[in-house]
């Protein structure tokens, strides 16, 4: 995808006066900003003090089900990259509440991230949860899950590995279909909600206001043994 056309608005929010305070205690332990990382070391390793199976969230939101699932999964390590300012604050706060020892926070890009930064075959799953639908059809050209930005995807996952894609917009679905359909080292498509995503507060209001949700799943192809966390 061309560095031009931006897929997400950066729009500086207020935080609370709890979310400052986790940010301003939590946040030098558990986050980083992509610039930095770019312009200096990319190294989970170090970050978390060993060596596993490493999951990429692009856009983590509120972080409710970010938190959840590193929970869920203490073997595996766990990165979140947002630029909501309030929701990496709230999530440094359920970081603190449940203990986690699995999860960092990166502040910015995630395209820039995996494009500078992040090693070909080097993450276990990749998960894109209800990105920006950019429903206006003059805006569709923004929204993240394009064939350019697929394909940087796939290069970074492991064989074997997973990209989950989830949204509650039934021609975002589609495109998120065709799309990785077209990439050869991609098999998968639309599955059954899975019972262990957790239903975040978003989730739930796009259900109420009659808005069905998409999941889809797709495995890198080769001789790796899929990821546990794609069941």
């Amino acid at each position: 995808m061309s560095a031009t056309i931006p897929t997400f608005v950066h729009h500086r929010s207020r935080l609370t006066e709890g979310q400052q305070r986790a940010w301003d205690r939590l946040w030098p332990v558990h986050g980083r900003d992509v610039a930095d990382v770019v312009a200096g070391e990319y190294d989970p390793v170090v970050w978390f003090g060993r060596e596993a199976p490493l999951v990429l969230e692009i856009g983590s939101g509120m972080g409710e089900s970010t938190a959840a699932l590193a929970l869920a999964a203490p073997e595996h390590d766990h990165l979140a990259v947002e630029v909501f300012e309030p929701g990496l604050a709230q999530l440094l706060m359920r970081i603190e509440d449940a203990g986690l020892t699995n999860l960092a926070l990166l502040r910015g890009d995630a395209v820039t991230l995996l494009r500078e930064r992040v090693p070909a075959g080097s993450l276990a799953v990749v998960r894109i949860f209800f990105p920006d639908p950019w429903p206006k059809r003059r805006h569709r050209k923004r929204r993240l899950v394009q064939p350019e930005t697929v394909a940087l995807v796939a290069s970074r996952i492991a064989p074997g590995g997973t990209l989950h894609l989830a949204t509650d917009w039934a021609d975002y679905a589609t495109q998120m279909r065709t799309v990785c359909d077209a990439d050869p080292r991609l098999e998968g498509g639309v599955v059954a909600r899975p019972p262990w995503r957790p239903v975040t507060k978003f989730e739930e209001r796009a259900r109420i206001e009659g808005r069905d949700v998409h999941d889809l799943l797709y495995h890198l192809r080769g001789d790796g043994p899929p990821s546990d966390l794609s069941q």
